[in-house]
């Protein structure tokens, strides 16, 4: 597997920006690590983070390139900051850098995949909520969509949340304009979603203190008849779950193997 850092100017958030990048790479001289690489471009997993974190967290936290290399898959950590993955009304682009400009910047770069059935997304905490939204959002892009311990309900923090490191963070990216019924609404993209969905997954541990906006939005899914693979069980908010959760993520990935 090849890790690679990499820094490049943005044109939607105007100014410089990062990301890291797995690669498949062929391995069969590397002590404990079993790469594959194939002819045909990889697919590529889109893989957000949280509010707290930046691009190399999923790298820093977990043993996600050893069971990347197992799957011949590629994957994409940009750096969004602490923007709930939004245009911020008070900062930067951070939607349109990631729905637009980003996938463009990664097939221009790098030789992955742009094919819908390969194209995947998934996050953590803040990261669930943006690949939901994304997905939702532009569901001929991607061909599943995975959220681990996701800040799903964004409309009920905007509303209720009034600790004053949320409550200005709020004020920052969504200014005065409400989050309830708008494209920032999971619950709302839900209950408006067409048919052709991408194959939905949600973890959540049951010691979460998300748990009920995972709930909720899970049972948002029932009420409008969208199909999720939902499962909850033991588990707080911190990475020994979500280092198990990602493996799981990535098995649960239609590759074509």
């Amino acid at each position: 597997m090849a890790l690679i850092r990499c820094d490049f100017s943005s044109e939607a958030l105007a100014l410089a920006t990062t990301m890291t990048v797995l690669l498949p790479q062929a391995a069969s001289t590397q002590i404990g690590l079993s790469g594959r690489a194939g002819d045909a471009a990889p697919p590529v997993l889109y893989l957000l983070h949280g509010l707290t974190d930046d691009d190399t967290a999923w790298t820093r936290y977990t043993s996600l390139e050893r069971y990347a290399a197992a799957k011949g898959i590629a994957v994409v950590m940009p750096q969004v900051h602490r923007s709930f993955y939004a245009d911020e009304r008070y900062g930067a682009r951070f939607w349109t850098f990631l729905s637009e400009e980003l996938p463009e910047v990664v097939s221009s770069f790098f030789r992955v995949s742009t094919r819908r059935e390969d194209t995947f997304v998934a996050g953590l905490s803040m990261g669930g909520y943006g690949a939901f939204k994304w997905a939702l959002r532009q569901p001929e892009r991607f061909a599943a969509a995975a959220s681990l311990s996701g800040a799903l309900d964004l409309a009920y923090m905007y509303e209720w949340d009034k600790r004053p490191h949320m409550t200005e963070l709020m004020a920052r990216v969504f200014g005065d304009r409400p989050v309830a019924g708008t494209v920032d609404d999971l619950l709302h993209l839900v209950a408006d979603a067409g048919e052709e969905l991408p194959r939905l997954l949600l973890r959540c541990g049951t010691e979460d203190h998300l748990v009920a906006q995972n709930e909720r939005f899970v049972a948002t899914c029932h009420r409008y008849g969208v199909a999720i693979d939902a499962e909850f069980g033991p588990g707080a908010h911190e990475w020994g779950y979500w280092d198990v959760q990602i493996q799981n993520v990535l098995d649960w990935l239609p590759l074509k193997n």
